[in-house]
C-alpha cells in the first residue's frame, strides 16, 4: 500500500520525526511505500509534499495561537481565519493524496496535540468527507499539557483532537494515554510504544568519534556521566547534579548533550548555579552535538548523540515526566547502565518488564549513591545489567514488536494490500 504520513514537521530529532521514520522503515520492510505531507521536511523531495502553512511555526498559525490559548472567549475573526486556513490545508491534503495515490493516512500527532488547530480540523474534515482509512499515531494529548488547559477552542478540541470517526484507528505510546483517551473521548486504541532498531549493529571502532572524551575535556580516568536530553524542567536534571555531588569524586563529570532550545534559559541558569554551589563539574556540550557529523565555523568536529553514547560510563535519566522515554531505549541499545527516576509511565509500562536500573523515587538517597558507586567500579555487575536490559528491550521495544503492532493496526482499517498476481 501507499501510506501517507501527515504532520506539521518531519525534520530533526524531535520524537514525532524520529518515531515516524521508524514506522516508515518497518512499513517499507513489509512491502509498503511511505510518503510525507508536512510544513517542514527533511524527507526525500520525490516522496514529499511540503506546504509551509502546515508548519506550526508559520506566521498565520502563530497569529491564531496567540489568540486561542489565553481566556475562553474567541473573536469571530479568529474563527474565520481557522476556517480559511483549514480549507486551504484540506485542499493541499487532497492534492497530496491524489498526487501519490495514497491508500492510508498516518496522522503523526497532528490529531493529538493542538499546536496547529487548522491542520487538525482540515484533516478531520478530509477524513470525514472521503472516508479514507487512517492510523492516527498519538504522542502527546492536549490534556497532558498545562498550557492548553485555558483555551477558546473547546469545540475544535472536541472535534479534532482526536476525532471520533469509524475510519480512524487510534494508536498511543503508553497505557496512561490509552486509559485517558477511553475515559475522555470514549475511543478505544492500540498501544504501540516507541521502539528502537536493536537489530542494527554498530561498528566497534569509529575514527570520527574516537576522540569524543578528549574533545570535551575529559581525562582518561574520569567517569563520564551522561544526561542525553535537552535542558527542560521535566527532565529533573537537578537530581543528576545532586547525585554527582553526593558521589564526592572529582573524577565524576556530568555532561549534558543538549541545551534549552526554544524553552528559555532560566532552568539552565539555575542548574549551572546549583552545580557551582555543589562543586559539580557540569559540562553542556550542545555546541559540539549536531544532527549530523560536520565541522563548525571553528573547524571543530560536531558529533551526533550516537557518537557520544559509546563513551559514557553511566546515563542519568531523572525525568519527572516522559510520554515514553526514547533516551532510555538508546541507553539500552548502547549497553549503558542507567540511573532512573520512577516517572509514572516508566512505573506503569516499562518497569514491569524486568529491566535492571538504579531507581530513585523523586530524590537521591545514600542507597542510590552506593548503588551508583558500585556500578562505576564493578565491571561484571555493569555487564550483567546492560546485557539483560538489551535483551528485554529487543523483545519488547524492537522493530519486531512494531511490525506486529502495525500489521494489527492496518488490519483494523479494513484496507489491505492488493494480492500479487503471477504473470
Amino acid at each position: 500500500m501507499r501510506i501517507g504520513f501527515v504532520s506539521t514537521r518531519f525534520a530533526g530529532t524531535d520524537g514525532v520525526s524520529l518515531e515516524s521514520g521508524k514506522w516508515a522503515e518497518v512499513l517499507e520492510e513489509m512491502g509498503h511505500e511511505a510518503f510525507w505531507f508536512s510544513g517542514r521536511s527533511d524527507r526525500p523531495p520525490e516522496v514529499s509534499m511540503c506546504v509551509p502553512e502546515a508548519f506550526f511555526g508559520h506566521a498565520e498559525n502563530e497569529w491564531i495561537n496567540e489568540r486561542i490559548w489565553s481566556g475562553h472567549k474567541r473573536d469571530p475573526l479568529v474563527t474565520e481565519r481557522i476556517r480559511e486556513v483549514s480549507a486551504y490545508l484540506a485542499s493541499m491534503l487532497r492534492r497530496f493524496v491524489e498526487r501519490f495515490q495514497i491508500d492510508v493516512l498516518v496522522p503523526e500527532n497532528v490529531l493529538t496535540i493542538p499546536v496547529h488547530v487548522p491542520l487538525g480540523v482540515a484533516l478531520t474534515e478530509f477524513l470525514a468527507e472521503t472516508g479514507m482509512p487512517a492510523v492516527a499515531h498519538h504522542h502527546d494529548f492536549y490534556w497532558e499539557r498545562v498550557r492548553f488547559s485555558s483555551n477558546a477552542v473547546p469545540d475544535f478540541l472536541d472535534m479534532s483532537f482526536p476525532p471520533r470517526q469509524p475510519n480512524v484507528v487510534h494508536t498511543v505510546i503508553n497505557q496512561a494515554a490509552q486509559e485517558q483517551l477511553a475515559l475522555r473521548k470514549g475511543i478505544s486504541s492500540t498501544l504501540v510504544p516507541n521502539v528502537f532498531n536493536f537489530e542494527e549493529s554498530r561498528e566497534a571502532s569509529d575514527p570520527w568519534a574516537a576522540d569524543v572524551r578528549e574533545e570535551i575535556g575529559l581525562a582518561p580516568d574520569d567517569f563520564f556521566i551522561l544526561q542525553p536530553t535537552r535542558i527542560v524542567p521535566r527532565k529533573g536534571i537537578e537530581h543528576a547534579i545532586k547525585l554527582v555531588a553526593m558521589l564526592d569524586d572529582p573524577r565524576c563529570k556530568l555532561v549534558i548533550s543538549h541545551d534549552s532550545g526554544d524553552e528559555g534559559y532560566e532552568y539552565q541558569q539555575m542548574l549551572e548555579h546549583l552545580a557551582e554551589d555543589d562543586g559539580v563539574d557540569l559540562r553542556i556540550i550542545a555546541d559540539r552535538v549536531s544532527e549530523r557529523r560536520q565541522r563548525d565555523s571553528q573547524d571543530r568536529k560536531m558529533y551526533t548523540l550516537w557518537d557520544i553514547y559509546p563513551h559514557a560510563d553511566l546515563v542519568t535519566y531523572p525525568s519527572v515526566y516522559e510520554g515514553f522515554g526514547n533516551a532510555l531505549l538508546e541507553a539500552f541499545y548502547f549497553r549503558k547502565p542507567v540511573v532512573i527516576n520512577r516517572y509514572s509511565i516508566y512505573v506503569q509500562d516499562i518497569e514491569p518488564k524486568g529491566f535492571q536500573m538504579v531507581e530513585m523515587d523523586g530524590y537521591v538517597t545514600r542507597e542510590t549513591v552506593r548503588e551508583v558507586r558500585r556500578l562505576l567500579f564493578d565491571e561484571g555487575l555493569r555487564g550483567e545489567m546492560v546485557d539483560t536490559n538489551y535483551e528485554l528491550a529487543s523483545r519488547f521495544y524492537g522493530y519486531g514488536a512494531l511490525r506486529k503492532a502495525l500489521e494489527g493496526a492496518l488490519a483494523q482499517t479494513g484496507c489491505t494490500a492488493p494480492e500479487e498476481v503471477d504473470p
